[in-house]
């Protein structure tokens, strides 16, 4: 049995300084940066940032922020959570890549989607009419240049390229993952293009998204396509007990929601909804037992090969964030590994 790869992923979420006040952009990039560093000492498989264009979150240029980590990493596998293709440029995403992949000797994994938040539309001039041909344009052409060392390409949202090559080429093929929310077409479209499947869980239990594996497996026997590794990407929360992981996070994730329900007319979270999700939907917060139980368990009924815990939901401070990290890496994981191959 393939060993589980677990990973983190971060939006860079500006966090909280010990006043209670919220830091800088500046500050918080610095903090994504330290956490990074020590997920590699401590053994954690992968690290994704993701791409948001709002006062709320730090990271708009995911790929510079990772290039600043593989200067102080090792071994983490460097991506994104994700990036935002229907609004930028396949043909310079993939050079951003590219490039991150030879400074990093091999450890780019991007993540392509279309994010959950519409600022990049107006922001980089694209109507939101466009949403679903701009994804699906712009994804195929990425698949492309991953394989094609000379691609001949036209669509509506992009001037064409003929016989063109793309510089820099890595020199190992790149793993490319898709986030996917949960619409069976996404799931096809993964299949078709030949790339790996990110699904995100942000509500619910888990074994709710079994028909979507059911769905990718069937795609791949019907399309011809082999069926590769499937990772779940959800949120989480790691402290030394149960009572102390809910009551840290709380606050912030009332205060996220909240912020997000006013935008979007949502009602108020309220703490039993809060605790309700951890202890049956897809809020992985506890003692690091509790966690790796949980993560164990979505392994064992959706048959996946990667878990990626987002790990900071709202304004946490770096501190309580870098305990979190710890704790994942040196007790979560060993333990989910254990508990995996029990199953196995």
């Amino acid at each position: 049995m393939t060993q589980i790869s677990l990973g983190l992923d971060t939006f860079g979420d500006v966090s909280l300084g010990v006043d209670g006040k919220p830091h800088s952009m500046d500050q918080t990039l610095r903090e994504v940066l330290d956490q990074a560093v020590l997920a590699d000492e401590i053994g954690i498989d992968f690290i994704g940032l993701g791409e948001h264009h709002r006062a709320d979150f730090a990271i708009s240029a995911p790929e510079i922020v990772l290039a600043a980590i593989a200067g102080r990493t090792r071994r983490i596998k460097l991506g994104t959570a994700v990036t935002v293709l229907s609004t930028d440029d396949p043909v310079r995403v993939f050079q951003r890549f590219a490039t991150l992949d030879a400074l990093s000797n091999g450890r780019a994994e991007p993540i392509l989607g279309r994010g959950s938040f519409t600022e990049s539309y107006p922001l980089f001039g694209h109507d939101l009419n466009d949403y679903e041909q701009l994804f699906e344009e712009r994804l195929d052409l990425f698949a492309r240049l991953t394989r094609e060392p000379r691609v001949t390409w036209s669509g509506r949202t992009r001037s064409p390229l003929q016989d063109q090559a793309i510089y820099p080429q890595p020199a190992r093929p790149m793993t490319v993952w898709v986030g996917v929310g949960g619409s069976p077409e996404s799931v096809v479209r993964v299949v078709r293009q030949d790339l790996q499947l990110m699904l995100a869980i942000i509500g619910g239990d888990a074994a709710r998204f079994a028909p979507y594996i059911d769905l990718y497996q069937r795609a791949c026997a019907q399309l011809g396509r082999p069926q590769r590794p499937v990772g779940v990407h959800s949120p989480g929360f790691v402290a030394e007990t149960d009572e102390a992981a809910q009551e840290v996070l709380w606050p912030h994730y009332a205060e996220m929601y909240g912020r997000l329900g006013r935008e979007r007319g949502w009602p108020p979270v309220t703490k039993d909804r809060y605790l309700a999700e951890i202890q049956d939907g897809a809020l992985y917060v506890g003692s690091p037992e509790t966690v790796a139980r949980k993560i164990a368990r979505t392994v064992k009924l959706l048959g996946i090969q990667r878990f990626d815990m987002k790990y900071a939901t709202g304004p946490v401070p770096h501190g309580a964030l870098m305990d979190c990290i710890r704790l994942y890496g040196e007790k979560v994981i060993p333990l989910v590994r254990e508990m995996v191959g029990a199953q196995a």
